[in-house]
């Protein structure tokens, strides 16, 4: 459903050392993804579906991803009302989009988009 927050996002310069922290403090079970620096939930261990992982570059993030009923229009909207983008529109496998704009205070915000 557009609107909701859909998925939680950590990433760090250390992920197994961001996995041991989030399992130890709040128990959540995480997964490693085959041939990744990241790990995933499922809303069954922690009310939505995240992962926790290495960052690209840099010192990293803590964001959550909002169903949107198209990227390229949310990121207009957000760059519109005094956002900026951090990460552009990118399809990734299995027909979802994502992106990642910066509210006016600098905030990450997750935007996505399923085809299915």
């Amino acid at each position: 459903m557009n609107g909701h927050v859909s998925w939680f996002e950590v990433m760090g310069s250390d992920a197994d050392r961001l996995v041991a922290f989030y399992a130890e403090l709040f128990g959540w079970k995480l997964v490693r993804m085959p041939d990744m620096e990241y790990h995933t939930t499922a809303p069954d261990w922690t009310g939505v579906p995240g992962g926790v992982g290495k960052a690209p570059e840099g010192p990293g993030w803590t964001t959550f991803y909002v169903q949107v009923d198209d990227v390229a229009a949310a990121i207009e909207r957000a760059t519109t009302q005094g956002g900026r983008v951090l990460m552009p529109k990118t399809e990734l496998p299995g027909g979802t989009t994502i992106a990642v704009v910066a509210d006016p205070e600098g905030h990450p915000i997750g935007l996505s988009h399923s085809a299915t």
